[in-house]
């Protein structure tokens, strides 16, 4: 038995995967132990998880692979503050002490971290770097069922690739073109997302959520994209681009952008966080996304060109730019492409270890009949004995039904507006919610776009909501050829479902007149642009989802419902029962499923007013 336990962290998404003997046994991400968005800190209790799920201890690993190479991210910083000195001396004092102290001395510091955990090999175990787009590529070709494919990897930045087009096959991963730091078009995204209000590294969904609300007639979105390719960002025909450092600090200070500089070339104020978002906002950030399209279908068909493969695997954070992707998809320039659900930083754990089983310790590949990633329900699962000590704990009331009353029960719920929050078995690896911790509604109702989000997900009101549909109903509502289970394509509804007459009128209302008008007879998970980020669900891949998608189509002749992610703002999806729990008492969800109980609102309200007016009540 080999046993390769991949690690990120330091960053941003600190997670931490298993294999054993190739296969992904468990991969979490550590925001959803410590509770804090976006965790970098050592996943200590990531990987604690993974040694459980996997039944090992940790003085069992055969190999620890980090996610990139810390040397080579130093040379970055150093040269690239040589390049731009004198400027950048505030932020150079302030990070490279940070690096010397703690970051440069990785192994050192994650040895410690093992003894941390009881590991008696601490100073013998082997400690592997994989560069950090090796990671990416790793983890979406080796993951894909592949035995050939070109392999494309977008983000921020790594050690000093931004980009990269690579071709994999049964002797491994090959890169043949790279695009080097500074110029990187998920920065320059970032950058965008930075200047209207949104955090960095977290806040890029928003943005690409806003973008629908642009109007491609405006002549003012034809202005921001004309201003930006003639002052900000060159692209060239392989997808490479050029980035004028004089509208971006982020090499020389720890701010993406130097505000003024942007605010006298588009004419608008940089946004902040809780500032009303207005219709040259929606523009702006449709010009972006225009943008980044172009250099993701630039660099695929560069892709294609290099490699003339009929496949394709995409990672990096750009590759969870769903509206990107479904483009892509669309123009066939391959039969087959594979987006890794975890995309992001927190996938380069499972990357990192992927490589490492494949390209040092030669093992065979992990083939499923049905699906390497397991549907991404890598996570935790967890007991009815743990639930009824939270409910005890909690003094919280619930029905125990067996799954087929459950399942019926839950499409009634859902058919009458309710909003269900719905808990059931291994938490997904990756930003999405794919049916087993989600928040649950009927898409049909004019009103549930607004309820959810400014009622249950404490949101801004312009996010949109994604789709659940049953895998072999999804061509009936979308046009789409593939299957999408993991959330990451976005498709435009089919014209019978869409009820605007005068689209052209529509699209000359205002954001907040086109998000309140009645556009589809699935409202609420039809974008103001009439597209949804659409999850098609598989009966194998989950068999409980997919029951009740079917149930409800039953009740009300679709089988489309309303999948968001069970959290609020700023919080990580919930891993545990009681965060669950918490969630829909401090929310206006109407119904909790955790598993096989069921928990409705004004039930718990009642229940806790006589524990705490009653005394000497004792529990069953």
């Amino acid at each position: 038995m080999q046993i390769i336990l991949g690690i990120s962290a330091f960053y941003h998404d600190a997670a931490a995967s298993i294999l054993v003997d190739g296969e992904i046994i468990a991969a979490v991400q550590e925001e959803r132990f410590s509770r804090i968005k976006n965790d970098a800190s050592f996943p200590f209790q990531s990987i604690s998880y993974c040694l459980k799920e996997a039944q090992i201890s940790i003085n069992q690993i055969d190999a620890i692979v980090f996610y990139d190479k810390p040397f080579l991210k130093f040379e970055r910083l150093l040269e690239t503050y040589f390049t731009f000195a004198p400027k950048g001396i505030g932020s150079f004092l302030k990070v490279i002490p940070l690096w010397l102290h703690e970051k440069l001395f990785l192994k050192k510091s994650l040895r410690k971290s093992l003894k941390q955990l009881g590991s008696k090999k601490y100073k013998s175990i082997p400690l592997l770097f994989t560069e950090h787009h090796l990671s990416h590529a790793a983890s979406t070709f080796y993951t894909s069922k592949f035995e050939e494919a070109a392999i494309l990897t977008i983000d921020g930045v790594g050690e000093w690739t931004t980009a990269s087009i690579g071709y994999g096959d049964n002797d491994g991963i090959k890169f043949i073109k790279e695009l080097e730091y500074p110029h990187s078009i998920g920065l320059f995204y970032s950058a965008v997302t930075y200047f209207l209000g949104f955090k960095v590294n977290s806040g890029e969904y928003k943005l690409m959520g806003l973008a629908p609300y642009g109007n491609p007639n405006d002549e003012q979105t034809s202005h921001f994209e004309n201003l930006l390719y003639e002052h900000v960002i060159h692209i060239y025909e392989d997808g490479s681009l050029w980035l004028n450092q004089k509208y971006f600090s982020y090499s020389t200070t720890l701010k993406m952008i130097p505000e003024k500089k942007w605010e006298n070339l588009f004419g608008f104020s940089k946004r902040n966080e809780t500032d009303q978002i207005n219709q040259s906002h929606a523009n702006f950030a449709l010009a972006i996304q225009h943008i980044t399209e172009k250099v993701v279908i630039k660099m695929a068909t560069e892709a294609k060109r290099l490699t003339n493969s009929n496949n394709l695997c995409l990672a990096g954070g750009v590759a969870l730019n769903c509206v990107a992707n479904g483009k892509l998809e669309k123009l066939q320039l391959f039969e087959n492409i594979w987006i890794q659900p975890a995309a992001g930083d927190a996938g380069g754990s499972l990357g990192a270890a992927l490589a490492i089983d494949q390209l040092c310790f030669k093992n065979k590949r992990f083939l499923p009949e049905f699906d390497i990633m397991k549907g991404t329900y890598l996570g935790p699962i967890f007991s009815n004995d743990e639930i009824h000590k939270m409910n005890i704990a909690l003094q919280a009331v619930s029905n125990q039904l067996p799954l087929e009353d459950l399942l019926r029960i839950t499409a009634k719920y859902l058919s009458e507006d309710k909003v269900v929050g719905w808990f059931q078995d291994r938490m997904e690896f990756g930003p999405r919610s794919l049916g087993n911790r989600s928040i649950l509604a009927n898409p049909n109702g004019f009103e549930m776009q607004k309820k959810l989000n400014l009622k249950i997900k404490k949101r801004e009101a312009f996010r949109p909501f994604a789709p659940s549909v049953l895998e072999e109903d999804s061509g009936f509502y979308f046009g789409m050829d593939q299957p999408s289970p993991y959330m990451l394509k976005v498709s435009q509804l089919k014209k019978e479902h869409i009820n605007l007459q005068d689209v052209d009128s529509y699209y000359n209302l205002s954001l907040l007149e086109r998000l309140y008008t009645k556009r589809s007879n699935l409202q609420a998970t039809t974008h103001v642009d009439f597209s949804s980020r659409v999850q098609t669900v598989n009966k194998k891949q989950n068999p409980k989802f997919w029951g009740l998608l079917n149930e409800f189509k039953k009740i009300t002749g679709s089988s489309v419902v309303i999948n968001t992610s069970f959290n609020v703002r700023g919080e990580p999806i919930v891993c545990r029962p009681q965060e669950a729990y918490q969630c829909f008492m401090n929310t206006e969800m109407d119904i909790l499923i955790l598993q096989n109980h069921v928990y409705l609102k004004e039930k718990q309200i009642y229940w806790q007013a006589e524990m705490n007016t009653t005394s000497n009540f004792e529990l069953d």
